[in-house]
């Protein structure tokens, strides 16, 4: 079971990123994305959230109406879109696969909002 998320980069303030998690070794669309993030001295929280058919998402207050959470199940990989980017939102990225106790983690991918 692998999860990878690419795409973390350092970017202005008011710019856009658009986040892959790409899982393999597993039945992707039997499970629920979810994204998180974990800046500097922080706990990780969790970011925006979509249901396994891709029906469902959730975003948490911080992020709403910024980011834009979505999945592509043919080519087994999740997305977050990420636009009007603070500097609030630097952190590190990570993505979660989730079935019922099943839950699989990336290794994470690096967002710097700065400028």
């Amino acid at each position: 079971v692998q999860l990878v998320e690419s795409g973390g980069a350092l970017v202005q303030p008011g710019g856009s990123l658009r986040l892959s998690c790409v899982g393999s070794g597993f039945t992707f669309s039997d499970y629920h994305i979810r994204w998180y993030r974990q800046g500097p001295g922080n706990e990780r929280e969790l970011v925006a959230v979509i249901n396994n058919s891709g029906g469902g998402t959730y975003y948490t207050v911080p992020v709403k109406d910024r980011f834009t959470i979505s999945r592509d199940n043919e080519v087994n990989t999740a997305y977050l879109q990420m636009n009007d980017l603070k500097p609030e939102d630097t952190a590190v990225y990570y993505c979660s696969a989730v079935r019922g106790r099943e839950n699989y983690w990336g290794q994470g991918t690096p967002v710097t909002v700065s400028s």
